[in-house]
């Protein structure tokens, strides 16, 4: 059985990075160093990489001085899966957990202990759960469209990007991300882990998010885009929209 670490007593025990956090970035050092510092706060072993799709900002800079990896994409290929897959093959932990830029775990080390324990069970080899806009911005469009989202997204045991966590011999059994998708490459990781083990929706956590894309779009216009490119990968196995472009 996989171990879950608990706290300073196992850490003592064992001083090998438990998980690699990846954080996709492109043009963001408004908001990556409060995405890196947050993990400060947690004891269970880990390392943070920063994969940046060429920034032209100064997001390197402000993510090594937050103490992150970075990995740098010289590829011609600029999108979220390629630079997750990047942050991937720098991974040292057991596990890796995928999160997006604006993401705040709440209580991290309870929430990380929390999410470790799940693993437990070594048919686990994946684990997405609810996503909510932050609170203090937060719309009633905001809850009542994530609320349903949640509902959808949990029925079907997949997630967003903006919590993805896997066995890292899991992920590289499956080849990792699929860089061809521009949108729904988190719905078919998960679907992919599904074919080698057992993925768990957590309704018990919840991450926290700026809701950039929400606000900046409307409900109407993103739920459509949602939609019709789920169905285009249920349906053709790729992504319905040609680009996927960065809100800011």
């Amino acid at each position: 059985m996989h171990r879950v670490y608990y706290g300073y007593m196992d850490i003592a025990r064992d001083k090998g990075i438990v998980i690699s956090v990846v954080i996709p970035a492109r043009e963001e050092e408004r908001t990556i160093e409060q995405t890196i510092r947050q993990f400060e706060k947690l004891s269970i072993p880990h390392e943070v990489i920063v994969s940046d799709g060429q920034s032209t900002d100064r997001t390197v800079e402000v993510a090594r001085a937050a103490g992150a990896q970075v990995v740098l994409n010289e590829s011609d290929i600029r999108s979220p899966s390629r630079q997750r897959n990047d942050g991937a093959a720098r991974a040292t932990g057991e596990y890796i957990l995928f999160i997006d830029v604006t993401v705040i775990l709440p209580d991290i080390e309870a929430f990380m202990q929390k999410v470790l324990t799940k693993f437990e069970d070594e048919a686990v080899v994946g684990i997405a759960m609810p996503q909510w806009i932050y609170p203090e911005i937060a719309t009633i469009s905001d809850r009542f469209f994530l609320w349903i989202t949640n509902i959808m997204i949990g029925a079907r045991e997949v997630g967003s990007g903006k919590f993805i966590m896997a066995r890292k011999s899991s992920f590289e059994r499956i080849n990792g991300f699929r860089e061809d998708l521009v949108t729904g490459e988190d719905h078919d990781v998960f679907e992919r882990l599904k074919k080698v083990g057992t993925v768990i929706f957590a309704k018990d956590l919840y991450v926290l998010y700026a809701g950039r894309r929400e606000h900046e779009w409307g409900w109407p216009k993103l739920l459509y885009t949602w939609i019709r490119d789920e169905i285009w990968l249920v349906l053709f196995k790729r992504s319905g929209s040609d680009n996927w472009t960065p809100v800011r």
